[in-house]
């Protein structure tokens, strides 16, 4: 294959796919600008490996690099925001009104656990694709998963009560 067919064919499945991968990106870390440069990277992975990977497997693939890429950067980052200037004192917390705050809630989780909600519940990735993405058992993705969701729930259930 000559190398203006396949970049033809990437340049096609970056139209097709940036969008979705972005809105996987910010599932996981909540924060457009680390989408943005998580999205860049595996696009980047993708384009110097593209003429070697198959086309029945190119979306796990760009989902397992986006999915490591977030893991190995979210080392350490949980809750933490990049500012250009320390503020002198700390923000007030703005009430939530009746809009649950999903962020928030997904913040709660460990980034693995949010890898899991976002593959399984955004992505709509069977448990068998989200254990092989992630090198796990299944019955790790059905357990980590339970409990991930049973965190959101005890969450969002208790943000609910205090506004009541």
């Amino acid at each position: 294959m000559g190398r203006a067919s396949w970049e033809a064919e990437y340049s096609e499945y970056f139209a097709l796919r940036a969008v979705p991968l972005r809105r996987l990106a910010y599932a996981l870390c909540s924060d457009w600008h680390l989408s943005e440069d998580l999205v860049q990277g595996t696009f980047l992975k993708l384009y110097q490996h593209w003429p070697r990977i198959r086309a029945d497997t190119v979306d796990a693939y760009a989902r397992r690099v986006l999915v490591n890429s977030y893991l190995s950067r979210g080392r350490g980052l949980r809750g933490e925001r990049i500012v250009a200037e320390v503020p002198d004192r700390p923000a007030a917390e703005v009430p939530v009104t009746d809009a649950v705050d999903l962020a928030r809630a997904m913040a709660t989780l460990t980034p693995k656990q949010r890898t899991l909600i976002a593959l399984r519940f955004v992505e709509d990735v069977s448990v068998a694709e989200t254990a092989s993405l992630l090198g796990i058992s299944e019955g790790t993705v059905k357990s980590q998963t339970f409990r991930a969701t049973r965190t959101l729930r005890a969450y969002l259930g208790a943000s609910t009560h205090s506004r009541e």
